[in-house]
C-alpha cells in the first residue's frame, strides 16, 4: 500500500472510530499513530515521532493563553456579572417590542466579550433570562431559544477560546483573529435582536401572545454600578490587546486577576466558589490540552501520507474554484455539527484544510472566522447541538423538552447561516479592522 491509501484507511478508521462512541481525541492519537507506524515500518520510529508532536504541540509560550482565558471566564461567571449584563440591557431595552429577548441577546454579547465559553454563557442565561422571560409572557421554546441561539456569541466574540484553538492550530495571530471577531460578532449579535422583534411582531403565537415589559429601569446609580466592573474588565483585556500593551497571554492574566478583584469587592466569591472555579478551569484546560496534542500528531500523520496534497491537487483539478470549495467545506462542518462538538470538528477538518488553502492564497484569519461561525451553527443543531443538552441540564424543567430547546433555537440557526453568508460574501466584515 502506498501513503495515501494508508492515509485515507486512517481516516477512515478515524471515521468508524468516533461513529461507534470513542472519545474524538483517542481516535485522533490512535488512527495516527497506527498510521505512521504503517507508513515507516516500525512502532518506535511511530511512537518517538508521535511524541515530538506532542511535545511540540504544548511546549509554545501562547499555549498559556488557554487557562489564563478558561479561568478569567469561570471567575466572570461565578462572579455574578451575567446577572449585572442582563440587568443592565434588560433596563435598555425593556421598552422594545421583545425587549427583554433583545436584552437577553445584548447582555449575552456583553457577557460573551469577557468569557470566550459559550458554555458557560448558556448555563448563566438559563437560569437567569429564561425564568424572566416566561414570568412576562414569552412562551417556553422562545425562551430557551432566545438563550441557545445567543449563547454561540461566546465562540464568536473575542476572547473566544474556539478562536484561541484555531490560532494554536495554524499558527495564526490570536490578536488578529480577536479583531477580525469584532465585525462578525456585532453584526450576528444585531441580526439576533431584529429577528427578536420581528418575531415578536409577526409571529407572536411563537414568541407570546401578551409580552410584558421587563423588570423596572435601573436608577442611574445602579446602572453605573452595575455596568463600570464589566465595562472595565472588557476595555483592559481587549483595548489591551488591540492597543498593543499586551500580548494575549498577558491580557488573559490580567483579565483573571480583574475578574478576581471584581469577584472579591462583590463579595460573590468564597473559598467553595475559587475552589469550583480552579477545579473547572483545570478540566476544561487539560480537555483541551489533550485536543491540541491529539490535533498535532493528526496533522503529522496526513502530512508524512501526503493525503492533504493528493486532495489539494484534486481541488485544483476538480475546478471548483475557491467559492465552491469553502461552500462543500460549510456544508461538511455543519453536517458534522449535528454530530461532533465543535473543538472535535475543527481538529478534524482544519488540519485537511491548510495544505490545500496554503497555495490557493486564503486569507487564514477570514478562514478561520468562517470556520467558526460554521461550527456555531452545529452547536443548535439535532441530534448533538451541545448548547442545548447544556440548557437543558440546568433548566431541569420537564415541561420544556429538547425538542422545545431545538425549535425553540432553529430561527437562530438560519440567522447566523446567513450572516456566514454575508461574511463569505463580503470578507471585509472579518478582516475590515486588520
Amino acid at each position: 500500500m502506498t501513503p495515501f491509501d494508508i492515509g485515507l484507511m486512517a481516516l477512515g478508521g478515524m471515521g468508524l472510530s468516533v461513529m461507534l462512541g470513542m472519545y474524538v481525541p483517542i481516535a485522533l492519537i490512535l488512527m495516527s499513530f497506527l498510521g505512521v507506524w504503517a507508513i515507516k515500518g516500525s512502532p518506535l520510529l511511530a511512537a518517538k515521532m508521535l511524541g515530538l508532536a506532542a511535545n511540540d504541540a504544548i511546549a509554545s509560550y501562547f499555549f498559556g493563553v488557554v487557562p489564563l482565558f478558561v479561568l478569567m471566564g469561570f471567575l466572570v461567571s461565578e462572579s455574578g456579572i451575567g446577572r449585572d449584563a442582563f440587568d443592565v440591557a434588560n433596563s435598555m431595552f425593556r421598552k422594545i417590542k421583545g425587549g427583554l429577548g433583545v436584552g437577553t441577546v445584548a447582555a449575552n454579547a456583553i457577557f460573551a466579550a469577557v468569557t470566550g465559553i459559550s458554555i458557560a454563557s448558556a448555563a448563566v442565561f438559563t437560569k437567569i433570562a429564561v425564568p424572566e422571560m416566561r414570568r412576562h409572557g414569552y412562551t417556553n421554546r422562545f425562551s430557551v431559544g432566545v438563550v441557545a441561539g445567543s449563547s454561540v456569541l461566546g465562540m464568536l466574540i473575542p476572547p473566544s477560546l474556539l478562536l484561541i484553538l484555531y490560532g494554536l492550530l495554524t499558527e495564526q495571530s490570536i490578536g488578529d483573529l480577536f479583531v477580525a471577531g469584532i465585525g462578525p460578532g456585532i453584526l450576528m449579535a444585531v441580526m439576533f435582536a431584529l429577528g427578536v422583534v420581528l418575531m415578536a411582531v409577526f409571529m407572536p403565537t411563537f414568541t407570546g401572545q401578551t409580552l410584558s415589559a421587563g423588570s423596572e429601569a435601573l436608577s442611574g446609580p445602579e446602572l453605573i454600578s452595575k455596568s463600570i466592573p464589566l465595562a472595565s474588565l472588557i476595555i483592559v483585556v481587549l483595548g489591551g490587546i488591540y492597543a498593543g500593551f499586551f500580548t494575549p497571554v498577558e491580557a488573559g492574566a490580567v483579565g483573571a486577576i480583574g475578574a478576581l478583584i471584581i469577584g472579591l469587592l462583590k463579595r460573590r466569591l468564597d473559598l467553595p466558589a475559587l475552589w469550583r472555579v480552579l477545579v473547572e478551569t483545570g478540566l476544561v484546560t487539560a480537555a483541551v490540552c489533550f485536543l491540541i496534542i491529539a490535533a498535532q500528531m493528526y496533522s503529522r500523520m496526513l502530512a508524512f501520507s501526503g493525503v492533504p496534497n493528493a486532495f489539494g491537487e484534486m481541488a485544483a483539478t476538480a475546478d471548483l474554484g475557491l467559492m465552491g470549495l469553502i461552500v462543500l467545506y460549510v456544508a461538511v462542518v455543519i453536517v458534522l455539527g449535528m454530530i461532533l462538538d465543535s473543538s472535535s470538528i475543527m481538529l478534524i477538518l482544519v488540519p485537511l484544510m491548510l495544505p490545500i488553502l496554503n497555495p490557493m492564497g486564503v486569507d487564514l484569519i477570514w478562514f478561520g472566522i468562517v470556520t467558526v461561525v460554521a461550527i456555531e451553527i452545529g452547536l443548535l443543531t439535532p441530534p448533538f447541538g451541545i448548547s442545548v443538552y447544556v440548557i437543558k441540564s440546568t433548566l431541569d424543567d420537564p415541561d420544556i423538552s429538547l425538542a422545545d430547546i431545538f425549535i425553540g433555537a432553529a430561527p437562530f440557526a438560519l440567522m447566523m447561516l446567513a450572516c456566514l453568508a454575508l461574511i463569505i460574501a463580503f470578507p471585509a466584515i472579518a478582516t475590515g479592522l486588520l
